[in-house]
C-alpha cells in the first residue's frame, strides 16, 4: 500500500488570484482540508510558498533558527515526511511530558486529538474545539511531528479555529 505519492504536504488558502482547480482531478494531488493551519501542522504540513508566502517566510526563519540551516523546501519537506510517518506506513508519535510541549502542539489520549493552548486541552472535533480541560503532569503521546513542536517551542504562531477562544 502506498501512503503517499508525494513529499510536499502543503496548507494553503482556499482562494488565491482567482485561480480555479478541480479538486479530486485523477493523476494530480489530493486536496485536503483543514479545521485550521494547527491540525494541519500536526498532520505533517507546512505552509505554501506560493499562496501563502509571508507565512511560509516565518516558517523558514524559524526552522533555520532551531532546525537545520538548510531550510529550502527540499529539506523541510524530507525532514516533515521522516517526522509525521512510519516506514511502511502509520503515524510517526513520541513521548514527552506534557508540562513540556508548546502551545500549538497536539497530544493523542485513547482516541481523542487535544491541542495544548495555554494551560488546557482543547478537545479536536472536525467542526471545532469543544471539551477543555486542564493541561495534565504527565508524559503523553506527541501528535505533532517533532521538527514542527520546535518551532511552535521557538515562537511560530499558526492560525487555529475561532472555537479555541483568542
Amino acid at each position: 500500500m502506498r501512503t503517499a505519492q508525494v513529499r510536499r504536504w502543503l496548507t494553503c488558502v482556499l482562494e488565491f488570484k482567482d485561480i480555479r482547480r478541480t479538486i479530486m482531478k485523477p493523476h494530480r494531488y489530493t486536496e485536503l482540508f483543514f479545521l485550521d493551519e494547527v491540525t494541519a501542522l500536526a498532520a505533517g504540513h507546512r505552509p505554501c510558498c506560493e499562496c501563502r508566502h509571508q507565512a511560509y517566510q516565518t516558517f523558514q526563519s524559524y526552522w533555520r533558527d532551531v532546525v537545520s540551516a538548510q531550510a529550502g523546501a527540499d529539506d523541510m519537506d524530507r525532514t516533515l515526511q521522516a517526522d509525521r510517518r512510519l516506514r511502511g506506513g502509520g503515524k510517526r508519535t513520541f513521548q514527552a511530558w506534557c508540562e513540556d510541549l508548546p502551545a500549538g502542539t497536539f497530544i493523542g489520549q485513547g482516541d481523542v486529538a487535544w491541542l495544548l493552548r495555554g494551560d488546557q486541552l482543547l478537545r479536536w472535533t472536525p467542526s471545532g474545539y469543544a471539551e477543555r480541560r486542564a493541561r495534565p503532569n504527565e508524559l503523553v503521546t506527541v501528535l505533532t511531528p517533532r521538527s514542527t513542536v520546535a518551532l511552535l517551542r521557538a515562537g511560530y504562531v499558526p492560525g487555529v479555529h475561532s472555537s479555541a477562544g483568542v
